[in-house]
């Protein structure tokens, strides 16, 4: 994969003050290296055209933060428009004085007069950032506008797997090759469940044992499953990593139900459960876009999330609890209890994971989801993994939200959201909404 580069314009005409344009430019430059040391920075200002296309000539940009040091007309991102296709951000500085004298920069018209062409040229969505360098809420946003586009950037890498086909009733799930590469850029490739689970029963116990060291390594309480249970379980977790490592597949969404338990006879829960502890972003109920939402999340949190259904709300507390039958990183797991190995409440097979999540003391709930006539749409939301133990048989996450949790689960109900949510560590919403924005979808945010 060609490596990120993110490319600072900074743009304007010699008639304004250039000791302020100066002054601006040299502030620019450090605070951008200083979010990304290889971000690319001009030696001068690009105060005409002909600077401008000397400058952007040899460069192919994953980024454009494009800035007024002073006005400057149409043409200058008109020039950006015509040499490049990746995500703007267009950040506008603040006037430095105002004594009743020279206006000396005027970045804010020169902000429009860009804005208008990005929507003229070819409607291109951007990030719009307005302040001085050294202001806080000006790092945050330009740090968050540089975090979305590096997922962007990495997205177009990612090989995502469908293993199997959504149970009926779960085809809110299901996701087109066409559909993934033309709005994600997303590789999708599919094998049938079944497959990995032939390839599964032809290994030995002996080719399976570092597979089922390994799961009791990571997880308390395995030795209580049967024999079988255990054997068949390191069988298809070596399956599934031999399948993802050969295949070059960074997320996954697999079949679980009924195959596993009738074909197979042991539960997937805990191979996708460890997966996530890998690396590989793996959702059950063969959900493509929340395996998709899993991987975004944990690009940005750098760590497994978790995945599962909001199952109840407390009013009084402000928390919604998400649960899963089955799954759940190791990492997350409380650390009083572990990553306990139990059955799956329904069927009573095992080995499926069993506890609660530990707390993080900040939390965002995500959901790469549909509209029914097709569009993608984001669902996002901030809060606090709480301090709380097992819901339910299962995994399960209590947050709580910024947002009150009944109007947030009465709206989005309303608005028809997919059932499966991703948590993921840290507070993620503006970069989030800077990748919504660079992908041209829709915005809930609550």
């Amino acid at each position: 994969m060609k490596p990120f580069v993110p490319v600072y314009v900074p743009v304007g005409v010699p008639t304004f003050h250039m000791e302020s344009a100066q002054d601006a430019f040299a502030r620019s430059c450090q605070v951008l290296k200083a979010l990304d040391g290889d971000f690319v920075c001009p030696e001068e200002k690009l105060l005409s055209l002909d600077l401008l296309r000397g400058y952007l000539d040899p460069l192919t940009p994953d980024l454009i933060v494009f800035q007024n040091l002073t006005f400057a007309n149409a043409a200058y991102m008109a020039e950006v428009l015509r040499r490049t296709s990746c995500p703007v951000v267009l950040w506008t500085l603040r006037e430095p004085v105002i004594d009743g004298g020279r206006l000396r920069l005027n970045s804010l018209t020169g902000a429009y007069s860009a804005a208008n062409t990005l929507r003229a040229f070819d409607d291109r969505p951007f990030v719009y950032v307005f302040g001085a360098p050294e202001e806080a809420r000006v790092q945050k946003a330009l740090a968050a506008a540089l975090a979305a586009a590096r997922v962007k950037h990495d997205m177009r890498s990612l090989k995502l797997a469908a293993v199997g086909h959504t149970p009926q009733g779960f085809g809110f799930g299901r996701a087109l090759d066409g559909e993934l590469m033309s709005a994600f850029g997303v590789e999708l490739e599919a094998i049938e469940a079944r497959e990995l689970i032939d390839k599964a029963k032809g290994y030995t116990d002996e080719e399976c044992r570092p597979y089922l060291e390994k799961t009791f390594s990571m997880t308390c309480g395995l030795d209580s499953t049967p024999e079988k249970n255990r054997l068949d379980h390191a069988r298809l977790y070596k399956a599934y990593s031999e399948y993802v490592r050969t295949n070059g597949i960074g997320a996954l969404a697999s079949r679980c139900w009924p195959d596993f338990f009738t074909a197979f006879g042991t539960p997937v829960c805990t191979v996708l459960s460890l997966l996530n502890d890998d690396g590989v972003a793996a959702a059950c109920e063969a959900d493509i876009y929340g395996a998709l939402s899993m991987w975004v999340g944990m690009e940005l949190s750098h760590a497994p999330v978790f995945f599962g259904d909001p199952v109840s709300l407390d009013e009084e507390e402000n928390t919604l609890t998400f649960w899963h039958c089955g799954a759940g990183a190791c990492a997350l797991a409380r650390k009083d209890t572990g990553a306990t190995i139990g059955v799956h409440p329904n069927r009573k097979i095992g080995p499926a994971m069993d506890f609660g999540c530990e707390s993080f003391p900040e939390a965002t709930v995500f959901r790469i989801g549909r509209e029914p006539d097709g569009r993608f749409r984001f669902f996002i939301a901030e809060g606090a993994a709480l301090d709380k133990p097992k819901q339910f048989t299962g995994t399960s996450i209590v947050v709580r939200t910024d947002a009150k949790c009944r109007e947030l689960v009465e709206e989005s109900v309303q608005a028809g959201f997919e059932p499966h949510f991703v948590v993921l560590r840290g507070r993620h919403a503006d970069t989030l909404e800077a990748l919504a924005k660079y992908l041209g979808m829709d915005i809930y945010r609550y």
